[in-house]
């Protein structure tokens, strides 16, 4: 009878295991509710993180990406782990925005004209010339405009951490584009921006807005037979492939905004978000000098490789693009911002005049 009830107890006792063994999580669960890596050994509490972006690893924004992940990973001793998915592999384009607000995604690095849908302020960054010089960019972005742009983030439970640049826009094409009234007749390839939209229209162009992954069979098909983009992207996606000509005009902005899912930014602990945001600001202030010369090294590659005709704009040419262009500026002031436009123009101004 002994026996029977020992052997009673002894299953009694394996089954209470078992139960706690299966509901342990729901034991020691807390209201931190943080993605966590648990496969590898002695990692049970790091915190995952997945970082999508559209563009190829070999770009300035997908070499930025991987620093950044090295540099989290150094700065917080593994405690957190960054996963970069790039070249969309998880969301496209026009994905990404709703992912991160859903938290499929807890960051991206979209490109500022895609705000332009979220927030009108964020205009401003495709108004052509805007940024005379690179100068004149990086005082807007680190200082007083570009706070006020990321703050707009935050209605709609995004943390905005940083401006990431891949330098000025050029122009390619299947006939040359010199002058302003080489744009009539043209159909250009542009991102959804209606700043841009405008920018080309009112140069008798038309416009078809197309995710950048789908820019090269556009102009390999001639759906469109122009574009703009930076040296980088133009070189990554071979785009001097399907067009002729390549004019050097640096008339407009291209960068991202490195955004992170609010709800979970703020979960994580002060220390944690401490060292993301160094390891933010590191990777931004080497961003900076490495775009620069990715986009003249590629620009010497594309010369070497390919056949398409290259053009510069002369200093009187590029005034007389900037002139054209700048009359744009009225039509969004209202949107934008006076206040906002102000402080821009007194930094274009500035920089004009050096």
């Amino acid at each position: 009878m002994r026996a029977f009830w020992g052997y009673f107890v002894l299953i009694g006792i394996g089954l209470l295991i078992a139960v706690y063994i299966s509901f342990q999580s729901f034991f020691s669960s807390s209201n931190f509710d943080l993605p966590k890596d648990e496969e590898q050994v002695g990692m049970e509490d790091q915190i995952v993180i997945k970082f999508s972006h559209v563009v190829a690893e070999n770009t300035p924004k997908g070499l930025a990406a991987n620093r950044f992940a090295e540099l989290v990973d150094e700065y917080t001793d593994h405690r957190v782990k960054i996963e970069v998915y790039p070249n969309q592999s998880l969301y496209s384009d026009h994905e990404e925005i709703n992912a991160l607000q859903e938290n499929k995604v807890q960051m991206i690095a979209p490109t500022t004209s895609k705000i332009t849908s979220i927030s009108k302020k964020w205009m401003l960054l495709d108004l052509p010339y805007v940024f005379p010089t690179d100068a004149a960019l990086q005082e807007a972005l680190n200082g007083e405009v570009g706070d006020e742009l990321l703050d707009q983030l935050n209605t709609i439970d995004i943390e905005g951490l940083a401006f990431w640049s891949n330098n000025f826009k050029q122009i390619t094409s299947n006939k040359p584009i010199r002058h302003p009234e080489d744009f009539v007749g043209k159909n250009f390839r542009i991102m959804p921006s209606t700043v841009i939209e405008s920018q080309f229209q009112h140069f008798g162009a038309t416009t078809s807005k197309l995710e950048f992954n789908d820019t090269f069979k556009s102009l390999e098909i001639n759906k469109t037979d122009s574009q703009e983009n930076t040296i980088s992207n133009i070189y990554s996606k071979k785009l001097y492939e399907v067009q002729k000509y390549l004019t050097i005009s640096n008339h407009g902005y291209l960068g991202y905004v490195v955004m992170m899912n609010k709800p979970f930014w703020d979960k994580l602990p002060v220390d944690i978000q401490q060292q993301i945001q160094r390891a933010m600001d590191d990777t931004t202030n080497w961003l900076w000098i490495k775009s620069n010369e990715m986009n003249q090294a590629q620009l010497r590659e594309i010369e070497k490789k390919s056949n398409i005709d290259i053009y510069t704009l002369s200093d009187k040419e590029k005034k007389e693009w900037m002139d054209k262009m700048t009359v744009i500026y009225p039509e969004f002031e209202s949107t934008i911002g006076t206040k906002l436009m102000e402080k821009m123009e007194r930094i274009r101004e500035k920089h004009l005049e050096k």
